[in-house]
């Protein structure tokens, strides 16, 4: 059986911030879901998150995981406190437990699934990860006998000297009997410089402690600050990008670009300066994005050309063109062959197949049909005040320069609007349409 505990209790105080350190974004993703994903397939019959600063708010994040058993460690005394509130919901259980941490946000599950494995056919009271570092600052130091048993970590303030000189550090990140560990729990004590139960004085009262050395290092990097924040979140998007540059995506800049995981790309996709996807996104082959594009929780087709514009939930078809400046809201889709100009917004809209609008519009809560042409300036006035409206446009229609449809409103297939109309009913099929106030022209003799 496997036990998973995460501690998410601290303040975080050197992030500066009134929001929980566990909280902060990297990559699009919460520190603390971050360590979640990673221990999904391990397959726990328990996950229990110690809360304790602001418990709240991060309850509230993680609503939407159902397994979750909050544990709430108040006053925060330090690691060895936050395990020893485990025993009340641990009671009765026989197995593995896990402790992770929530500001270690780049554990991979292989890494954890390599240390249980490890632990158990060692027959180890506890095993942590390990690594050894150039500069070792800010870790605790690993010390071992000859055969290679941990004999005992001491935190970096309590390290003579000497002693910090041991680039060996512990990551956090353990492996524990449980049964063993909850005999020697009560024993433990916070003498020590900072006056808080350490987790770590466990290893010298636990019969057989082992270590196990990470591959890299950078995987077990915990998050004490916002530097440290930037770190993680380089690394991640140097990774995303080189995934995807050796699968056929090119990047004028990658450093100026940012991606989220759940991005994917076809082939011969362009990736300009200044462009970032965010959320679920699918790109298309020959797509060209950028620069200066935003593009989140949206599918775009291929070879769809997106530049200086924002595409927000939407649905992009073949061979469109997007922008320079326009902006694409939630619920719109615009069919293949279509191109969306300068300045132009589209709000929860159906564009048809080979429609234009070129500049300057607002089109809203509509939908319209193929090969229309929307003249610069056309608004699709929706709103009422109280209430949004539709407006509907047939095949083969054409508005002029500052034409404003009031919505309810349908106009039909092969209609033309006169520039500067303001058109309140419904107009049939073929139809030409010109609705203007009549020109009252003053001279300086009246």
């Amino acid at each position: 059986m496997l036990a998973i505990a995460i501690l998410a209790a601290g303040k975080g105080t050197r992030m500066k911030s009134k929001l929980p350190k566990v909280l902060h974004p990297l990559a699009g993703k919460s520190l603390i879901d971050r360590v979640l994903s990673c221990t999904h397939g391990l397959k726990p019959n328990h996950r229990l998150i110690v809360v304790g600063h602001q418990a709240n708010l991060v309850e509230d994040s993680l609503r939407k995981h159902q397994d979750l058993d909050f544990v709430l460690q108040q006053p925060q005394n330090g690691t060895g406190h936050a395990i020893q509130q485990l025993k009340p919901r641990l009671k009765g259980f026989n197995g593995e437990l896990l402790v992770l941490n929530g500001d270690v946000p780049l554990l991979k599950e292989e890494t954890l699934s390599s240390l249980l494995k490890f632990h158990k056919e060692s027959n180890a009271s506890v095993t942590f990860l390990s690594a050894s570092l150039d500069s070792p600052t800010g870790y605790g130091r690993v010390f071992t006998d000859e055969s290679g048993l941990v004999k005992k970590i001491i935190e970096e303030r309590d390290c003579t000297n000497e002693q910090r000189k041991n680039k060996l550090i512990n990551a956090g990140i353990y492996c524990f009997n449980w049964q063993q560990l909850s005999d020697v729990l009560n024993l433990l004590s916070n003498q020590n410089s900072q006056n808080e139960i350490y987790l770590t004085d466990t290893i010298s009262l636990l019969k057989k402690a082992l270590h196990f050395e990470v591959d890299n290092p950078f995987e077990i990097k915990g998050i004490n600050d916002r530097v440290q924040l930037s770190e993680c979140e380089l690394y991640i998007q140097e990774e995303l990008k080189s995934l995807w540059m050796s699968k056929g995506v090119s990047f004028v800049d990658p450093i100026s670009c940012s991606l989220s995981e759940d991005s994917n790309f076809g082939t011969d996709v362009i990736i300009e300066p200044q462009t970032h996807l965010r959320g679920k996104c699918s790109i298309g082959n020959g797509c060209h994005l950028g620069p200066g594009s935003v593009i989140t929780n949206s599918t775009l087709a291929e070879n769809v050309l997106a530049i200086h514009s924002f595409i927000n939930e939407a649905t992009i078809g073949n061979n469109t063109s997007i922008g320079p400046f326009a902006h694409i809201r939630p619920e719109s889709n615009i069919r293949q062959n279509s191109k969306i100009g300068n300045f132009v917004e589209i709000k929860k809209s159906f564009i048809g197949e080979g429609t234009k609008i070129n500049h300057l519009s607002y089109v809203g809560d509509s939908a319209l049909g193929k090969n229309i042409n929307i003249g610069a300036g056309t608004i699709t006035a929706n709103f009422d005040g109280k209430n949004k409206h539709r407006t509907i446009i047939d095949d083969y229609s054409k508005t002029g320069a500052n034409s404003v449809l009031v919505a309810p409103i349908k106009i039909g297939a092969h209609v033309t609007i006169g520039a500067g109309s303001t058109i309140s009913k419904d107009i049939p099929d073929k139809s030409l349409v010109v609705e203007r106030s009549k020109a009252i022209i003053r001279t300086k003799a009246d």
